[in-house]
């Protein structure tokens, strides 16, 4: 049987990081799906600076988020996706105050590219749709990572007991 490469306390914070997320996402009465969006959960996709078990986490949590709130099968996939590539990315960034950037990119370029194609504005070619749907999603995505995220990233390392769990380089 192979070893876990994380601790049982890990695997607890993930779950309840995917918690979070999920019930933020879910429960806020703010529009979480469409063209504009502002997930205030996405302000925990800067997690994986400090924690490596906010990857899994925030995964999980975005897939039920939309598992139980999308009805597009292809939004629990492709958002998804977009979660995990910004949540990997982020864990290997060198500085924090660019950790809100890779979420803002990933869901501008997979989530506005999903609405594009899969939902067409009227008129509008495939490129101009995205760009449209890039930007609209991007400027959510922003003030969710930017504003909220950022300043998670200030608090959290002053908080005694998870200072002790974060890498002594991230904090």
């Amino acid at each position: 049987m192979s070893r876990s490469r994380f601790t049982p306390r890990q695997m607890a914070t993930a779950g309840i990081i995917a918690a979070i997320y999920a019930a933020l996402t879910l429960l806020l009465p703010i529009p979480q799906y469409g063209g504009i969006q502002f997930r205030v959960a996405e302000a925990m996709t800067v997690l994986p600076f400090l924690f490596p078990e906010a990857v899994p986490g925030l995964t999980v949590g975005c897939f039920l988020a939309n598992l139980l709130g999308s009805p597009m099968p292809v939004d629990w996939i492709v958002g998804t996706a977009a979660t995990l590539l910004a949540a990997l990315w982020t864990s290997r960034l060198r500085h924090r105050a660019l950790a809100p950037l890779p979420p803002v990119i990933c869901n501008m370029v997979l989530v506005g590219a999903e609405i594009a194609w899969f939902f067409p504005a009227e008129g509008m070619g495939f490129w101009a749709a995205f760009g449209l749907n890039a930007l609209t999603v991007g400027i959510g995505e922003a003030a969710a990572c930017f504003i909220l995220g950022s300043l998670l990233l200030q608090v959290l390392p002053r908080v005694p007991a998870l200072k002790s769990r974060m890498a002594p380089s991230r904090v």
